[in-house]
C-alpha cells in the first residue's frame, strides 16, 4: 500500500521523533510558535508586570476576531473567552427561562459535557431526549423528529467524539430556526479541522475549548452567543469584567455589556489569550480548507486501511465522505480494544479508548509515514 508523505513542518511542530501522535482529538501538542508566545508572555510579565496590559487588551480583541473569522459569526461581538465548553454549555442551560414540561433533544453518542448539563435540569422539569443516531443512516431526521412543541432546545456535537460521525449542522439549523427551536453546536470535534459557519447552520450557541483542533492551550474556550438571542441568557455571574464600562472602576451606575463579554464576568486568562493567538495564526495562514483537506486525507487513508484489512478490523467510523472529520475509530476483531489500546501505547502511539473501540486522530501535519507505521502495528 503506498503513500504520500506530508511533511511536517519543524519550524511548526517539535515533537518527540519516537512518538506517532494520533490524540488530536483529547489534547493537541502545541505548535512551536504557541510555547514560544507562552515563554515570552511569562517573560514579559516576570520583568515587567502589567506594564503592557493595554498591549495584552489588545490581544485579548484580537483573538476573539481570529474566533469570528474562524465561525464566519457576524461580529466579534458574539464572542465570549470562557473557560471550557462545559462552562459556556451551563451558561445557557441556566441563563434560559425554562419551565416545568419543557425538552430538551441531544444524541445518544454526546460527550458527557453535553449531557449531564441538560440533565441536571430534571429538577426543573426539564426533559432530557437523547436521540438513538447510532442505528440509522439518517441521524439528521431522526433528531428532528424528536422535536415537539415543548422542544426549547437542540445541543448536538459537529461531530461525535467516538464514533467520529460528522452531522449535518445546516440540516439542523434550518429545523430548528423554522421550528422556532433554539439550536447549540458543540463545535470541538471540528472547529480547527473542519470549515465552520455559525450563520449558515443558523446556530444560535456554538462553544469549543482550545485544546484540540485549535492546537491550544486548556482553560480558555469560545462561546459564540448569536446577538439575536443573547438578551434571552439571564446571568448568574457577576464581575467587574461583564459590564460596559469595565475601565470605569469608581461607577456605581453599572450596565451589563452589550456585546458577550457580558459572560466574561472576571479577569481574563491572558496567558491563554497569548498562547491561542499564536495557534490561531499558524490555522489562518495554513488555512482552514487546506487543513481540512488533509485531515479528510488522513481519514480516508486510515478508513480504505482498515477496510482492506476486514478480516482483522472492524470499522466504528462511518465510511461516507459526509460523515466523517478527524476522527477515525474501528475495534479489533482478534483481541480486546483494551489490549490493542495497551500494545499500541508499548509502540509509542498516542490514541484513545473511545465510541466502543480505539480511536485516532491524526492533525493536518501528521507525517504520513508515521500513521501508516501505526497501522500496520494493528495488523502485525
Amino acid at each position: 500500500m503506498g503513500y504520500p508523505v506530508i511533511l511536517m513542518t519543524v519550524t511548526d511542530f517539535k515533537l518527540d521523533p519516537d512518538l506517532i501522535y494520533l490524540n488530536h482529538a483529547a489534547v493537541s501538542p502545541w505548535p512551536q510558535r504557541t510555547a514560544g508566545a507562552v515563554k515570552a508572555f511569562a517573560g514579559e510579565n516576570a520583568s515587567l508586570g502589567s506594564r503592557n496590559y493595554p498591549r495584552w487588551m489588545h490581544t485579548e480583541q484580537a483573538v476573539k476576531q481570529q474566533l469570528q473569522r474562524l465561525i464566519n459569526a457576524e461580529s466579534a461581538d458574539e464572542i465570549a473567552l470562557l473557560k471550557n465548553t462545559s462552562e459556556a454549555l451551563s451558561v445557557v442551560a441556566y441563563g434560559l427561562p425554562w419551565k416545568s414540561g419543557d425538552n430538551v433533544v441531544i444524541t445518544d453518542q454526546e460527550f458527557p459535557s453535553n449531557r449531564i448539563v441538560w440533565e441536571s435540569l430534571t429538577s426543573s422539569g426539564v426533559q432530557t431526549r437523547a436521540t438513538d443516531i447510532t442505528r440509522t443512516d439518517n441521524p439528521e431526521a431522526a433528531i428532528i423528529d424528536r422535536i415537539d412543541a415543548s422542544t426549547r432546545l437542540v445541543s448536538v456535537s459537529a461531530v461525535q467524539y467516538g464514533t467520529g460521525l460528522k452531522l449535518d449542522l445546516e440540516t439542523l439549523g434550518t429545523a430548528c430556526r423554522e421550528r422556532g427551536v433554539l439550536f447549540c453546536v458543540d463545535a470541538i470535534q471540528s472547529l480547527g479541522a473542519m470549515t465552520f459557519d455559525a450563520r449558515a447552520c443558523k446556530a444560535d450557541f456554538v462553544m469549543t475549548d482550545a485544546h484540540k483542533w485549535m492546537l491550544g492551550p486548556e482553560g480558555i474556550a469560545l462561546f459564540y452567543c448569536r446577538a439575536e438571542v443573547m438578551e434571552q441568557l439571564s446571568l448568574k455571574q457577576y464581575g467587574w469584567h461583564m459590564v460596559e464600562d469595565f475601565l470605569d472602576f469608581d461607577k456605581h451606575d453599572w450596565e451589563v455589556a452589550r456585546s458577550a463579554r457580558r459572560f466574561e464576568c472576571g479577569s481574563p486568562n491572558m496567558t491563554g489569550i497569548h498562547a491561542l493567538q499564536a495557534s490561531l495564526s499558524l490555522l489562518e495562514e495554513i488555512g482552514i480548507p487546506k487543513i481540512e483537506r488533509l485531515i479528510l486525507e488522513n481519514s480516508r487513508f486510515m478508513i480504505d486501511f482498515i477496510q482492506d484489512h476486514a478480516e482483522a478490523l472492524e470499522l466504528i467510523t462511518p465510511a461516507r465522505a459526509d460523515r466523517h472529520a478527524g476522527i477515525v475509530t474501528f475495534r479489533p476483531r482478534n483481541e480486546s480494544a483494551q489490549s490493542l489500546f495497551e500494545r499500541l501505547g508499548n509502540e509509542n502511539v498516542m490514541c484513545a479508548l473511545r465510541g466502543g473501540g480505539v480511536r485516532f486522530s491524526p492533525h493536518y501535519y501528521t507525517p504520513r509515514k508515521q500513521l501508516f507505521t501505526a497501522l500496520e502495528l494493528l495488523v502485525a
